[in-house]
C-alpha cells in the first residue's frame, strides 16, 4: 500500500508532473533539463519514491528535492481481486473522500479504468457513481497515482518485462473533460517514453458531452475519444444524460468529428451506449442509432445496464442484447458487448461509487426520494 496523500509540509508533489512542467521545475533549481528525464524515469518506470534511491542523482540534489519536494500516490485503503482477475482498489483522498478505480485483465492486456473526479458533477439518470453526488476534481498526482499503484501492486513485478498496465480508460468517477487542465497533465505522462510510454490509441478520454472542451483538445493530445451517447435522439438523451440538454447530439457528434479528422491517424470514435429494458434497446432506437451515426467514424460499445438500488431501470435479457447487436451489426457498424467483468466485487461499469462528501447535496435528495418511493 501506498503511504497516506496527507502533505502537511506543502511540498511538490512530483508525480503528477509532466515532462515540460518538470523541466521547468529542475530549471528553477539550476540543473539541466536530463534531470526531468531521469527523475521520471525513476518515478514512472522504477516505482521509486525515495530520492535517496535515485542513485545517478547527486548527493546535493537529492537532499534538495528532499526539502521541497515529494512523490506521494493516494492511499489505498482497501483492494479486492475478482475470481476472474480483476482488481479494484478504494484510494482515500486528502479530505477524506474515497475514489475507486479498476484493472480489467485480459490476455496480454490490462485496461486500467481510472478516475477523475471525487463524485461526477453530471447527474446521468442510470448512473450510481452520479447518485452519490460531487466532491471536487482529482489532482494530476491523484490521477497519475491510480496507475502507480495499479503497477505496484503486482508483487515481483519485473518491471523491464512486464505491463501489467497497457491500457487507460478514463471511465472512473466523474467526467474527465471537467478537470481538464489536470487530466491533460495526466494523459502527458501516460504517453510519455519516459513514464508510461502507453500508446495514443490506447488512451482514451470518454466525455458525455462537454463540446466547449472537446473543441479544446484539438492540439493539445492525441489521446483516443469515446461518447457516452447512451440514446439516439435529443428527446431520450435529456432524459438519460441531462448535460445534452446544453449540448445537443448534433453539437456533440461535429465536435468529435473534428478532433478525429485532426488525428494524424485514420481514427474513430468509441460509441458508448448503456442498453435499459424497454427504455432505449428497441429496434426502433436501433433504426435511429443507424441513421445518426451513418456520417460519423466510430465503433460502438453496448453496455448491458448493471442495476443497482433505486435506479428505476432494468437489464434487459441476454436475447434482447444480441438482437440490438445484430441490427447494428448488419448495418455495417463494428458493435460489441461488454462483457460484464468484476461482478462479484462490484466494479462493473456504472458500479464505481467511492466514498463521497457530497457537497452537492444530491446523494441527500436521491436517498429521500428512494424513501418516498417506498
Amino acid at each position: 500500500m501506498s503511504e497516506s496523500t496527507a502533505n502537511p509540509l506543502n511540498k511538490i508533489n512530483l508525480l503528477g508532473m509532466p515532462r515540460q512542467k518538470m523541466i521547468d521545475f529542475f530549471a528553477d533549481l539550476g540543473e539541466k533539463p536530463f534531470r526531468a528525464k531521469q527523475v521520471m524515469q525513476w518515478i514512472h518506470q522504477y516505482g521509486v519514491m525515495d530520492f535517496d534511491e535515485m542513485s545517478n542523482i547527486s548527493k546535493v540534489l537529492r537532499e534538495k528535492l528532499k526539502e521541497i519536494a515529494i512523490v506521494q500516490a493516494p492511499e489505498i485503503t482497501y483492494q479486492a481481486i475478482s475470481k476472474d482477475g480483476t482488481r479494484k482498489w478504494l484510494m482515500k483522498m486528502p479530505g477524506g473522500s474515497s475514489i475507486e478505480t479498476v484493472l480489467i485483465p485480459e490476455g496480454n492486456r490490462g485496461t486500467l479504468c481510472i478516475s477523475s473526479q471525487i463524485g461526477c458533477a453530471l447527474d446521468c439518470s442510470f448512473c450510481s457513481t452520479g447518485k452519490q453526488g460531487f466532491n471536487r476534481n482529482l489532482s494530476a498526482e491523484e490521477i497519475v497515482g491510480q496507475i502507480w499503484n495499479a503497477i505496484a501492486s503486482f508483487e515481483d513485478l519485473d518491471r523491464t518485462k512486464d505491463r501489467p498496465v497497457t491500457n487507460v480508460v478514463m471511465m472512473g468517477m466523474g467526467e474527465p473533460l471537467l478537470n481538464f487542465d489536470n487530466v491533460m497533465d495526466s494523459i502527458d505522462l501516460m504517453m510519455d517514453d519516459f513514464a508510461y510510454s502507453i500508446s495514443k490509441r490506447r488512451v482514451t478520454i470518454s466525455t458525455a458531452g462537454v463540446v466547449p472542451a472537446i473543441d479544446k483538445m484539438n492540439g493539445l493530445t492525441d489521446a483516443s475519444l469515446a461518447i457516452s451517447l447512451h440514446a439516439p435522439n435529443d428527446e431520450l438523451r435529456n432524459q438519460l444524460v441531462p448535460v445534452n440538454k446544453k449540448y445537443p447530439i448534433a453539437m456533440l457528434l461535429d465536435s468529435a468529428k473534428n478532433y478525429l479528422s485532426n488525428l494524424s491517424d485514420k481514427r474513430k470514435a468509441t460509441i458508448e451506449y448503456t442498453l435499459l429494458a424497454g427504455v432505449n434497446d428497441r429496434k426502433v432506437h436501433a433504426d435511429q442509432l443507424i441513421e445518426l451515426l451513418k456520417d460519423f467514424p466510430c465503433k460502438i460499445n453496448l453496455i448491458p445496464f448493471n442495476p443497482f438500488p433505486g435506479s428505476g431501470y432494468k437489464k434487459p435479457s441476454n436475447t434482447e442484447v444480441r438482437c440490438f447487436q445484430d441490427w447494428l451489426t448488419k448495418a455495417g457498424y463494428i458493435t460489441t458487448v461488454r462483457t460484464t467483468r468484476g461482478d462479484d466485487i462490484d466494479a462493473a461499469c456504472g458500479q464505481l461509487v467511492g466514498l463521497v462528501e457530497d457537497k452537492t447535496r444530491r446523494s441527500e435528495r436521491y436517498i429521500n426520494l428512494q424513501q418516498l418511493n417506498g
